[in-house]
């Protein structure tokens, strides 16, 4: 019989069965895991995300008895089961739902006695969706006030329908394209603030015919500007304003502003009135209507010498601040202030005059196409169309991003004054300093430089400055006839025209100064906050004016004895805005 007993197994042995046996047992239940957790996985794949709760507005200002309110949008692809109201950390009230995956819950909040001025009162809200899921706390704070909120009055998309005065006690917020049509006058009270809407691209249009009398003071000015609580504003909040004229350009008499918002220009009517900016603020407009089409803060459309233009700032809008599409409006005392892309731009045969601008740029805020203080064109093609874009300009201060060569700005920048097109603007008596490059006459597409030689287009009395120890010619690049102080495309384009020896012609007393402060400019000039827009006590600008050689001025220009926009009086004084995202504007 064989021997049926077990053999003792060898120790050795067993401990590596044993081993063996538990890593087996191991891995099966790492399987088992990776099969419950991909189970688990898919599943949780299947599911929608947690509800997430957004505010119309997060805060909110009001005295006693005063109303305030801010819309719940609620975002919950399971299925929204609750929406939980909180009162100073207390359950106020609990709305319920029927599983809609959107939805919108409109809160209304009206100031208790039992407050005093100062305190702050915050409202809590939670969604729970059907999976009893809780959405993260969003909170909207009330702040009791002294002084009551002005009411805001929604002013619908479409035509005003009527003369309409817009009261400095409301406040306006327009929706949409709001347009004056033909025989329309929209009156404007001092002191009026006017928003809009973000959701919507709320854009003031006036039409050829209709008026704007927008007629603000230096202690009440008019203000355009966002919706959007102070600190949260952005350029492009909202479109703009766009005036439409029937003054004459070189495209037609019926042409529509890039966009396609539908606002149609053109005329021959040279001394068309569409009535008054005066003493107004266009703030963090220029919301995007088409792929790279933006409103401009302040657009004008064939706009006709009877309009009025005085004391407007343009600030923080997403294009450019002042753009002139033909037409024969003349504008005083206006400022474009870190926008995003061209301070001011003319195209299409515009011929009006332009004396005290300033414009002041952010290094952080440039265009992709390129941003410029002045960009100027005949048209898009270079055309020879009539009437030539002829602008005059006197006493312009353009003051780039660049402060020092340690100042980081955006590579997009680019020049002081673009002109290029065929275009014959002229420019006087100015100051220019910060940017790459400080005069560009372009020609690749040509026109411009043999408008230089024939005298058409003019650059008289114009100082321009570097920055000290930028380059190796103080303007961010090596060749002054590249890159620096003055640049052409090619001497070939005209011959003739070599733009150092053109500039530097005697007559017409142009300057070139190693640095900005040669100039007596105030450094602070640079910063946001409250510039110093004057020169400093005997700057060389104070005396540097010469009207001998400026054939193109009329008695529309002030014959004052400086250069750039400024004396000793500073004229934006009172109602300019330096930094206008730190002001509430709903009182």
């Amino acid at each position: 019989m064989p021997d049926t007993k077990f053999k003792p197994i060898d120790k050795m042995k067993a401990n590596r069965f044993n081993v063996d046996l538990k890593s087996l047992l191991m891995m099966g239940v790492v399987i088992a895991g990776l099969a419950v957790s991909s189970c688990k996985k898919d599943d949780a794949d299947e599911q929608g995300a947690a509800p997430v709760i957004a505010l119309s507005q997060e805060s909110a200002t009001n005295s006693l008895g005063k109303t305030v309110s801010t819309e719940v949008s609620i975002n919950a692809p399971e299925g929204l089961k609750e929406l939980t109201i909180y009162k100073n950390g207390v359950e106020m009230a609990t709305e319920t739902f029927s599983n809609e995956k959107t939805a919108t819950y409109n809160f209304e909040y009206t100031i208790e006695s039992m407050f005093s001025t100062g305190n702050e009162i915050n409202f809590n809200f939670e969604a729970l969706d059907a999976l009893d899921r809780k959405s993260a706390v969003k909170t909207f704070r009330v702040t009791v006030s002294a002084i009551p909120a002005k009411e805001i009055v929604e002013v619908p998309e479409g035509d005003v329908p009527a003369n309409t005065v817009w009261k400095a006690d409301k406040i306006y917020r327009l929706n949409g394209f709001v347009r004056v049509q033909d025989g329309i006058t929209l009156t404007i009270e001092p002191g009026t603030v006017v928003i809009g809407n973000r959701a919507s691209k709320g854009t003031l249009i006036i039409q050829r015919g209709g008026r704007i009398m927008a007629d603000g003071t230096a202690e009440k000015p008019i203000v355009f500007t966002s919706e959007r609580e102070p600190g949260s504003r952005e350029p492009g909040d909202w479109g703009g304003i766009v005036i439409c004229g029937r003054a004459p350009n070189n495209q037609g008499t019926d042409v529509e502003l890039e966009g396609g918002y539908g606002g149609i220009h053109g005329g021959n009517i040279p001394d068309d009135n569409s009535g008054i900016l005066r003493y107004v603020r266009i703030e963090f407009a220029g919301t995007p209507i088409q792929p790279n089409q933006e409103v401009n803060s302040l657009t004008l459309g064939s706009v006709g010498s009877g309009t009025i233009i005085e004391h407007v700032q343009c600030s923080f809008g997403l294009d450019d601040s002042f753009e002139w599409f033909g037409g024969t409006v003349n504008a005083k005392h206006i400022v474009a202030y870190r926008g995003l892309d061209d301070d001011f731009d003319v195209d299409f045969g515009h011929r009006g005059k332009v004396q005290f601008a300033l414009s002041v740029r952010g290094g952080t805020l440039a265009d992709q196409s390129g941003s410029n203080g002045f960009e100027v064109d005949n048209d898009g093609a270079g055309s020879s169309l009539t009437p030539f874009t002829q602008s005059v300009f006197a006493n312009v201060t353009l003051i780039g991003p660049k402060k020092s060569k340690e100042t980081a700005i955006q590579p997009q920048f680019q020049h002081a004054a673009q002109l290029r097109r065929n275009s014959m603007i002229s420019i006087y008596n100015s100051f220019m300093t910060g940017y790459p490059n400080g005069l560009f006459i372009d020609d690749s597409k040509p026109g411009s430089s043999q408008h230089a030689l024939d005298g058409d287009l003019q650059i008289r009395n114009l100082i321009l400055a570097g920055v000290d120890g930028w380059g190796n010619n103080n303007w961010g690049g090596s060749s002054s006839n590249t890159n620096g102080p003055l640049k052409q495309v090619d001497a070939s384009v005209a011959p003739g025209f070599e733009i150092n020896a053109w500039y530097n012609t005697p007559a017409f007393k142009n300057q070139i100064l190693v640095k900005w402060q040669d100039a007596g400019v105030d450094a602070s000039i640079f910063d946001l906050g409250s510039p110093q827009v004057t020169p400093t006590a005997g700057s060389m600008l104070l005396t540097a004016a010469d009207w001998t050689n400026t054939p193109k001025t009329d008695a529309f220009f002030e014959k004052v004895p400086y250069a750039g926009a400024f004396g000793t009086e500073d004229w934006t004084e009172g109602w300019c805005e330096w930094n206008p995202n730190a002001v509430d504007y709903r009182y």
